[in-house]
């Protein structure tokens, strides 16, 4: 069959393996002309491993630092008509990749927020690790069941306490307007720290440390955004904001048990995700953050970024801030880009988008989150939407 993008608003419903294992290999190409990373940890697990942030650490730790990996992701199997989710294809890329280089990644595909899937993830763990040394945390998901309760919670993406009018961008359209949000009420404020906070984070490693499978030195890093001061109304000011302070409280809570080094929340920059494309005012921001990076020589995507924080922010006495994170969100918010970018924001209006900021790079950025609009890829041929090409 012949795969097309099928975009609705920040989703795309289809995703093509051609293009998808060629944007891992060109990931891993990065990496390899980078060179090794010295002292790396050798056996690393990534959860939320098939795309963004964690498919950027999965390939560093494996092509740069020499480690074996095991990876947890929740997708879709493809069938004869129908394609799978980029993720599946992604996974599927990175084991004959890394299988070639003598590594031999275990993935497990479900529901990481379920008890089930940890025990079923320790016991492949002790089987063909024995101990963890690190512990990538890279999920972002709208919804999640606790696993004691069996309550499911929903997040919502909301300021809190007054509605917010906020410049916000159409990504299809090319349209950029005002809108404005209605504050979250107690009862989704709540839902969105069971999401997106730090709860599920600390089940797994309290899980893993009971289990005994955790060695020592072991280090965990749990991947956030803060942003800039013009995405604070919707972002850290709102419900967000107040799970990324769960998330701090909840490293605090692994390093108490752990030990001082254990646990780190790393803050990153804003980068094309399926999940913050839907957060109104992020688009915009991105459109014009690219174009501002870009014109100083300073713009970088996951696999730049992860690269640069394994190789330049995991010693023992790298640099925190004052809630013990680590930052590679520098270059963001440096005083040059931010000065530029806030210069701008006042003037965008639709008929300025094109001089201010670079939507096409956005949309390119996205599609290619899917596998399309990637270079040397015939999007023209047949393929069959089960066959990962090696």
């Amino acid at each position: 069959m012949i795969i097309e993008p099928r975009v609705r608003g920040f989703i795309c419903t289809t995703a093509h393996p051609v293009g998808c294992a060629t944007n891992v290999r060109e990931q891993i190409a990065y990496v390899l002309r980078n060179g090794p990373v010295a002292d790396f940890p050798k056996r690393v697990a990534v959860l939320g491993c098939s795309t963004g942030y964690g498919l950027a650490s999965r390939i560093v730790a494996t092509f740069a630092g020499g480690a074996d990996t095991i990876g947890v992701s929740l997708e879709r199997e493809p069938t004869a008509t129908k394609s799978g989710s980029a993720g599946f294809y992604n996974n599927r890329a990175f084991e004959i990749e890394a299988q070639k280089i003598g590594r031999s990644p275990v993935t497990l595909e479900g529901d990481a927020f379920s008890d089930e899937l940890k025990q079923d993830f320790i016991a492949r763990v002790r089987e063909k690790f024995g101990q963890l040394d690190m512990l990538v945390y890279s999920m972002a998901a709208p919804v999640r069941t606790d696993p004691v309760t069996g309550k499911t919670y929903r997040s919502a993406i909301k300021p809190l306490g007054a509605p917010v009018e906020i410049k916000t961008l159409n990504t299809e359209t090319g349209e950029v307007y005002e809108t404005t949000i209605s504050p979250a009420n107690e009862d989704e404020a709540t839902a969105t720290v069971a999401v997106m906070g730090g709860e599920d984070w600390q089940r797994w490693i309290d899980q893993l440390a009971d289990a005994g499978v955790l060695a020592p030195g072991f280090r965990t890093l749990n991947y956030t955004y803060i942003g800039s001061e013009l995405t604070w109304p919707i972002y850290w000011k709102g419900t967000l904001g107040r799970a990324k302070v769960d998330l701090d409280n909840k490293a605090e809570a692994i390093r108490a048990r752990l030990g001082e080094d254990a646990a780190r929340v790393v803050a990153l920059k804003a980068v094309v995700t399926q999940a913050s494309s839907a957060i109104p005012v992020v688009p915009l921001y991105g459109t014009v953050l690219f174009k501002v990076m870009k014109q100083l020589g300073l713009h970088e995507g996951c696999i730049e970024q992860i690269d640069r924080l394994f190789r330049t922010r995991l010693g023992r006495d790298a640099e925190v801030d004052d809630a013990k994170r680590l930052r590679v969100d520098d270059w963001e918010l440096s005083a040059d880009v931010q000065k530029e970018v806030s210069r701008r924001w006042p003037l965008l209006t639709t008929e300025t988008l094109g001089e201010l900021a670079d939507l096409p790079e956005y949309k390119t950025q996205f599609l290619r989150l899917f596998g399309f609009g990637i270079d040397g890829v015939d999007y023209g041929q047949d393929v069959d939407p089960r066959v990962v090409p090696g």
